[in-house]
């Protein structure tokens, strides 16, 4: 063999090299929560649309490149965390606890995750509560000194009962009974009055009272401790294939887009995917939701895995500490928002919730106080109509109902914290005036009436008020 025809060869083996190398299969496995709705915009959405094919890379070292796209659900984090130490996943989406764990179950094996992206959450706590069967005499906290609570174990609503304990001033081993239930062992107990509260994670605080046996009487924002869910990745792979990283962060911006631009269309595909109703899929993704989609990684959800590790070393499940400067790592998410054409520094510093834009469906007027809008679905309605008042909203209920339209659900924001309620489980004040304000808790609606002055009222006390004063002004 001459010199020119060895050279040739060289240069034959390498290319057949390099195109093995491009022509490699590529595994993109995802661990999704599917009834873990604020989680959505990281799994159900991006599977159902089938948004990640739309942006895996097919250029450069990936020219030839296919992939094989695994998608996993998922009822809680800890068997994600499972899967992806026994080297079955990539990707896995859970909240800031079991995320916890998750990077200290990746040291424990001598690995290591990246919590890459925050999916959906809230800098005050909103999105984990507490609920009490439906007739329970019990209307807050307050009233479960020495009473059974249950609660999935290690996940975030774990952390929101301890904190919540913590600041009754009660021991969580003596003063209350706390065991543990995950929510499909939950509602029947709630159903049977085997138990006198329940803790959980979205959605069951929402969903429990939204089916009739339960009621809601403590909100996660009241502990003003940040919560979310957001993705992990295997940090390996993320080294291997960092562009399939950002493509994964692409499709989860594009169905954060998505929900935002059409929230009552994606929540009843949510809700027909996952069984949970969407009445209450819209009350986290529609605007002024429970929670706030929010892909970029603020301070407070910095400080939330940081409380999250804090609690697990004291409740015992971690022995080791986590480095929370390298275990959040933002550059992918940082890429994705760039290749998109988004400002990641804007969006990291919109504390507001997911803002409504509209008019008034009765008086075509803008929309300005978002502490004062209730919402009517309608039946057979494709949108959710808004309205700047309570007052204006109860007063359309009576005329869609005599139009012998039927209402799927009301809602109105809470006066205090700001939180989309169920209109039918919430307490209502009504001023002399007419002035209507609505509430999660009785206790809260009592303070604000003995401070403006009014009457506390529950939904159909309100509607009846409400309907008499127009009749008689008539």
């Amino acid at each position: 063999m001459n010199l020119r025809t060895h050279f040739a060869a060289i240069a034959l083996a390498a290319a057949v090299f390099v195109s093995a190398a491009q022509a490699e299969t590529i595994r993109v496995a995802v661990g999704t929560q599917d009834t873990t709705i604020n989680t959505a915009t990281g799994g159900l959405l991006i599977r159902e649309l089938n948004l990640l094919e739309k942006y895996l890379p097919h250029d450069g070292r990936y020219q030839a490149a296919t992939y094989d796209i695994q998608w996993k659900n998922f009822t809680s984090g800890a068997p994600i965390t499972n899967e992806q130490l026994a080297g079955k996943l990539d990707f896995g989406v859970m909240a800031d606890f079991p995320g916890s764990l998750n990077g200290l179950a990746h040291l424990k094996a001598g690995k290591k995750s990246l919590f890459i992206a925050v999916l959906s959450g809230s800098v005050n706590g909103s999105g984990n509560g507490i609920v009490v069967p439906a007739n329970s005499p019990i209307q807050s906290l307050s009233e479960l000194k020495g009473k059974t609570i249950s609660v999935p174990f290690a996940s975030t609503s774990h952390g929101m009962l301890l904190r919540a304990v913590q600041a009754q001033g009660w021991d969580a081993e003596s003063d209350v009974k706390i065991i543990t239930q995950a929510p499909e062992v939950a509602g029947p107990s709630l159903k049977a009055d085997q138990i006198d509260a329940h803790a959980d994670f979205v959605p069951f605080a929402e969903l429990f009272p939204w089916r009739g046996f339960a009621r809601k009487i403590y909100d996660g924002s009241q502990a003003k401790v940040p919560t979310f869910h957001g993705v992990l990745v295997d940090a390996s792979y993320a080294e291997k294939y960092p562009e399939v990283v950002i493509a994964y962060l692409r499709a989860a911006i594009e169905a954060d887009q998505l929900i935002g631009r059409e929230p009552e269309k994606y929540s009843e595909l949510i809700g027909k995917i996952t069984g949970v109703d969407a009445e209450v899929d819209y009350l986290f993704h529609g605007p002024l939701g429970l929670q706030t989609r929010d892909l970029t990684w603020k301070p407070e959800y910095r400080q939330a895995v940081a409380t999250a590790i804090g609690t697990l070393k004291l409740l015992k499940k971690a022995d080791t500490s986590l480095d929370v400067d390298t275990f959040v790592d933002d550059r992918f998410i940082r890429a994705a928002f760039k290749a998109s054409g988004l400002d990641y520094e804007g969006a990291l510093n919109d504390y507001e919730q997911l803002p409504l834009k509209a008019n008034d469906a009765s008086t075509g007027q803008q929309i300005n106080d978002p502490k004062r809008v209730a919402e009517i679905w309608v039946e057979g309605e494709p949108r959710v109509r808004h309205y700047a008042s309570p007052e204006n909203a109860f007063l359309a209920l009576k005329s869609i109902e005599g139009e012998g339209k039927a209402v799927r659900v009301f809602y109105a924001q809470d006066r205090d914290s700001g939180i989309k309620l169920l209109g039918n489980q919430a307490w209502f004040v009504r001023s002399d005036s007419g002035v209507v304000s609505a509430f999660l808790l009785k206790e809260k609606a009592e303070s604000w009436a003995f401070a403006n002055g009014g009457k506390v009222l529950d939904f159909a006390g309100v509607r009846a008020a409400l309907v008499a004063s127009n009749q008689g002004a008539q």
